[in-house]
């Protein structure tokens, strides 16, 4: 009779909980000023664990067949200071995904790795990596809020290194490059369910 009694309060429990969890959906504003397609939501673990769930797309060529394409997901576990979705955060999160770059005219070295490269070249692969990041989320009514964060962390990639932005004569076959910097930069607009 009292294992009865204890599975039913068990049960009550987990019924509770789940009813308590909360869900919120996102996008990434810098990624919208790119016209990268982005989609993000976030649940609830403990109170204070979520998991944070974003990918984006980039699927656009634009004039001189200049491209940043991108498929990509990024998932995090966050910890509240306070409680979550509310105040400060800090996070450890995977990225991971697919790239096409090509004639691009960015004229920059930024850790190690040389952009001005993806001007005469193009290179497409995909890439692998962990990240640490620290976050503020500010609420501004019942359901919506704004966040940002950013992370630092190491990404691992392979590419195939075309000759140049419109050929397809291959240069070099799985070219690896190592990178270390930033690798989350958000400011979310969220709605809260």
């Amino acid at each position: 009779m009292n294992k009865r009694l204890l599975l039913l309060l068990l049960f009550a429990g987990i019924c509770t909980a789940a009813s308590a969890q909360k869900v919120a959906v996102k996008t990434n504003l810098l990624y919208d000023a790119t016209t990268t397609l982005n989609l993000g939501a976030e649940f609830s673990l403990a109170p204070k664990w979520t998991l944070d769930i974003s990918g984006n797309w980039n699927p656009w060529t634009f004039s001189d067949n200049r491209k940043w394409k991108q498929l990509a997901i990024q998932p995090e576990v966050r910890y509240w200071l306070c409680e979550r979705f509310n105040g400060h955060f800090f996070g450890a999160h995977l990225i991971g995904g697919l790239y096409n770059f090509s004639n691009l005219n960015l004229d920059f070295k930024l850790f190690g790795t040389d952009f001005s490269r993806l001007k005469d070249h193009r290179y497409e692969g995909w890439m692998a990596g962990v990240g640490i990041a620290y976050g503020y989320h500010w609420m501004l009514s019942r359901h919506w809020s704004l966040e940002g964060s950013l992370g630092i962390g190491y990404v691992y990639t392979r590419a195939d290194k075309y000759n140049c932005p419109r050929c397809s004569r291959r240069l070099e076959n799985d070219r690896p490059h190592d990178y270390f910097g930033p690798t989350k930069a958000a400011v979310n607009l969220i709605y809260v369910f």
